[in-house]
């Protein structure tokens, strides 16, 4: 299995460095002493951490001290160990762990596709706390990252412009203060070979100054002929000795993408009935020769922290990120009279952007007589830049039961579509979270935005500006009933600019989002445990719904609600046993959608691709004594029935089961995902149904030095 250690702070605790208030007395140059919370360095050896599916250290995304049960908010950690477990290779693998998250409902179309609490959250992606983009075009390469945080619920006083359903923080791997070096390589089902490679040392004595070099090369099939794809991955990092004060980390990216995208299978013949029989679920309803998407990312940047003698805590983080992604999809449109005869579209697409981003925030603990204050002040600027360029293309028509292919994809000699979209986003935020004696913890907090939205269309020379303002903001209330017990109350708000314009060219108001949360966090076998319960009420507002009047043109009067419960658990048990996974029960619905009639309105509607019910459980067993080095995998995910587009997907149930082996410098693991090789669907659109994997095997042999 792949084994990555957890990234080494310096000696003062950072937000993600494992630490938790409580009282102490701490005293700055030429300052009177002054009383502050103490700081809590949890035990445990690295090699015990790294193993860890229960984390101990506060999630990045928070931007805190308070670790996640003390946290009045549903924040989900998925550890490095989890992922290696599982042989994750994606983000969509990551978050099929995350109760409540609905991930890869297109498919295997290259990008990353996620749904959180009901509402669409595939552009709220951000790494080591910084958006990826405005929009997410390349999909993650999921080896570089430590581990995955998911934020549920409204996140817009630390992130801004987000939508309701909440976002996902990815953590890069960074340089430890050790030498170490992993090297790995995986074979597996549908021609997967890969090969991993981890290494760092440290540069100075006492091992702030270090480096660290991690890389990718996988080429793989899929189980849809003649998809495929081939990433490659390389990510330095270096860290500087500034001092005791000073923590310093270039952290830089580069990957390479290439494959034939898959479209999916027509609905009838897979999830509705077809006169003509059922369609394999291998189906490629492509081109063989249409052009591959081809995508480049580089990302460049740092962290940094310094520490005060006054006792506050400056933290900075920056980056600049440029892409270029270009291809072709055919898409499936309907079915001719006989059944069997597929009507297709074609699209070529170029698309390059570029995204700078800055978040920089300070923190300082008070101790007063009315609590302990951790006081939080930031801002933060995104600058966003893509060029989408689009041509719309035509392709023969495709005998789904008895396909032969071969047709062109005709494109026209001129783009159809040449947009430049410049987003630019500023916003300013305060927060603090107070602890009242032992028991009572209360969070609060506001935050103002401007964007400016900017459109030019190269084609006619237009151009269109969409300037939004917002102020949101959040408050919880936590209180610990009993040792380890803390049920909490929130409410949050969030906001997210539309753009375009009405029939009569006035801008759409920005969408807004607001969300009640009640739940209890509980901690078992002195912390080994963690169990959250959450029920919340969500509600997005302003959703741009088509004009029933004028066609082509949207009113901003839409609103949907998800309503649900959550139930998690992350353990690691004396015995060997560690779990992770949970339970969600989210009911979506169009509560408005602008119709003049009930005949015509969707008010009631499902929220598309939201299962009422959603499953995931992963277990690993670790061996002792005579089995000492072995461990086994296992684990069951599924969603119920759901609705899409006008149509119903089937529930399904799979079952994953693995065996692992670990040396002293080297180590195996045998991963069977899908064991029973169930027909199941990942994700509906429009006219075209997204069949779910089928079996696959992966197995991975590796060397580790420590």
């Amino acid at each position: 299995m792949l084994t990555v250690s957890m990234a080494v702070t310096a000696q003062t605790p950072a937000p993600d460095a494992g630490v938790s208030p409580g009282t102490a007395t701490v005293q700055g140059a030429g300052a009177a002493a002054t009383t502050l919370p103490a700081i809590t360095v949890q035990t445990g050896s690295a090699a015990e951490e790294r193993a860890a599916f229960n984390p101990v250290a506060p999630p990045q995304v928070n931007k805190s001290t308070f670790g996640l049960n003390e946290t009045p908010q549903s924040i989900t950690v998925v550890p490095r160990a989890v992922l290696d477990s599982q042989q994750a290779q994606s983000l969509s693998d990551a978050l099929r762990n995350v109760p409540g998250v609905v991930a890869q409902t297109f498919g295997r179309r290259g990008w990353d596709d996620l749904i959180i609490r009901g509402q669409v959250a595939s552009d709220a992606l951000f790494l080591d706390g910084l958006r990826t983009g405005a929009n997410n075009r390349v999909a993650e390469e999921l080896y570089g990252i430590d581990r995955v945080e998911v934020v549920k619920g409204p996140a817009s006083l630390l992130y801004g412009q987000v939508l309701p359903g909440g976002l996902v923080n990815m953590v890069s791997k960074r340089p430890q203060a050790s030498a170490f070096a992993d090297a790995d390589l995986t074979v597996g089902s549908y021609g997967l070979r890969q090969g991993t490679f981890d290494l760092g040392r440290p540069l100075s004595e006492n091992g702030k100054a270090a480096f660290r070099l991690n890389g990718l090369v996988m080429n793989s099939d899929d189980p849809t002929d003649p998809v495929y794809f081939r990433n490659r991955h390389i990510a330095p990092s270096l860290s500087f000795d500034l001092g005791p004060r000073t923590d310093f980390t270039l952290l830089a990216s580069y990957q390479e993408r290439e494959y034939l995208r898959q479209q999916g299978l027509p609905l009838s013949g897979s999830v509705l009935p077809n006169v003509n029989g059922r369609l394999p679920r291998d189906r490629f309803t492509g081109e063989p020769g249409q052009k591959p998407y081809r995508a480049y990312q580089s990302r460049v940047g740092y962290a940094l922290t310094h520490r005060f003698d006054s006792g506050w805590t400056l933290r900075q983080t920056v980056r600049r990120q440029d892409y270029t992604m270009s291809g072709q999809f055919v898409t499936t449109t309907s079915l001719s009279a006989d059944s069997a005869s597929l009507r297709r579209g074609a699209t070529d697409q170029v698309l390059n952007g570029a995204t700078s981003g800055i978040d920089t925030h300070v923190q300082r603990v008070f101790a007063t007589r009315f609590g302990t204050h951790e006081v939080t002040l930031g801002n933060d600027y995104i600058h966003s830049q893509e060029t989408a360029l689009q041509k719309t293309c035509t392709v023969a028509n495709l005998n789904v039961f008895n396909p032969v292919y071969g047709s062109p994809v005709v494109c026209p000699a001129t783009f159809r579509t040449d947009n430049v979209t410049t987003i630019r986003s500023l916003g300013v935020y305060a927060r603090d979270q107070v602890k009242f004696g032992d028991r009572w913890t209360v969070v609060t907090g506001l935050r103002r935005d401007h964007t400016a939205t900017y459109t030019t269309n190269n084609l006619n020379g237009s151009y269109q500006s969409n300037p939004a303002s917002k102020t949101t903001g959040s408050a919880a209330v936590m209180m610990e009933v009993a040792r380890g017990v803390r049920p909490y109350v929130s409410y949050a708000t969030s906001f997210y600019p539309n753009t375009g314009t009405d029939v009569q060219a006035r801008l759409f108001a920005p969408e807004s989002g607001r969300q009640w949360e009640a739940g209890v966090k509980v901690d078992l076998d002195d912390g080994a445990t963690a169990v959250t319960l959450a029920a919340f009420d969500l509600r997005r507002r302003n959703v741009l719904q088509a004009d029933p009047v004028n066609t082509g043109y949207n009113l901003a009067i839409g609103e949907q609600r998800t309503r649900g419960m959550e139930l998690g658990v992350a353990s690691d048990l004396r015995n060997g046993l560690s779990l992770f996974g949970g339970y969600a029960f989210t009911a979506g619905e169009i509560t408005e959608d602008g119709a003049s009639t009930a005949a015509t309105t969707t008010a009631g509607q499902p929220l598309n691709n939201v299962a009422r019910h959603h499953l995931t459980v992963s277990g690993r067993y670790r061996f002792k004594d005579a089995l000492r080095g072995w461990e086994v995998n296992a684990g069951v995910r599924g969603e119920a029935k759901r609705y899409a587009y006008g149509y119903e997907l089937p529930g399904y149930l799979v079952g994953d089961v693995g065996v692992g082996y670990h040396a002293d410098a080297w180590r195996a693991a045998l991963t069977i995902r899908n064991v029973l090789d169930q027909t199941y669907y990942a994700g509906g659109l429009a006219a075209a149904v997204a069949a779910g994997n089928p079996r696959t095997v992966m197995l991975t042999v590796g060397y580790r030095y420590r």
